[in-house]
């Protein structure tokens, strides 16, 4: 995922979770907000140390990007998105993950139906 793509300052992360709107489901937890004058949307990433060691957590993280960049095509555009692994998602494989990560935007109404 490109570098413009993703959130990385402690500011817009606190934006985000401020200012927009969550829903979640037993995986994760995603807020979501509309940015003006944003062409793309943006991604930020948080997984817990409880979740298990680093090598755990960044492989959370590398299923969550390559789910996202799966479905890119369908998320709204022009917002920025912040994804909170919870604890079962450590257990998970890749297909698992994106089913979930699916599930819980079409919950949020933040993902197109690509039918």
């Amino acid at each position: 995922m490109k570098k413009e793509l993703r959130i990385k300052k402690n500011q817009d992360f606190q934006v985000v979770f401020q200012k927009g709107r969550s829903f979640a489901n037993r995986q994760f937890v995603v807020y979501s907000l509309e940015k003006e004058g944003q062409s793309h949307f943006r991604i930020g990433l948080s997984v817990s140390k409880k979740l298990g060691n680093a090598v755990t957590r960044n492989q959370i993280k590398r299923y969550v990007r390559q789910a996202i960049f799966e479905l890119k095509e369908q998320l709204t555009p022009g917002n920025d998105y912040v994804i909170i692994a919870r604890k079962p998602a450590s257990e998970m494989d890749f297909f698992e993950i994106k089913s979930s990560l699916t599930h819980v935007l079409k919950v949020g109404k933040v993902l197109r139906k690509n039918d």
